[in-house]
């Protein structure tokens, strides 16, 4: 019994996706086997109050000093959402590692996933939130 490649495959597209959701999902389907492919990071939302939810990734930033050996976190919101998939990995172990490495995160949507069905995990947002991008921005 053969599969093909496209069951190996998995696009998410993140646009209105809840961050914690999205990254949950990713690694489960990557410790799988499947190739995931997270589209439109940039996108994506974390929940909660946009002033608490910026000083608290400032704050984090700031911690990795020129001394320091890290947390190393970037503005880019396709590196925060691999960030905290990676968090949700044994990344240090060989099955997580090798998980982590078969999810690929991009701002847009590249041309080859560009046909591929898509999946969405968009919810209805009642609450307070601030997309990836604009958390880059404040930064």
């Amino acid at each position: 019994m053969t599969e093909s490649k496209s069951s190996k495959e998995l696009v998410i597209d993140s646009t209105g996706g809840i961050l914690g959701r999205i990254a949950a999902h990713a690694a489960k389907q990557s410790l799988f086997g499947k190739n995931v492919f997270i589209v439109n990071c940039n996108e994506a939302l974390i929940t909660g109050n946009k002033a608490v939810t910026v000083e608290k990734y400032k704050h984090a930033r700031s911690r990795g000093g020129s001394a320091q050996k890290g947390p190393f976190l970037t503005k880019n919101p396709e590196r925060i959402m691999k960030r905290t998939v990676r968090g949700m990995l044994s990344y240090k172990q060989e099955r997580g590692l090798a998980a982590y490495k078969r999810v690929m995160c991009y701002n847009g949507v590249p041309q080859e996933l560009e046909g591929k069905n898509k999946i969405s995990l968009k919810r209805e947002v009642k609450f307070k939130a601030i997309t990836l991008k604009d958390l880059g921005r404040w930064m």
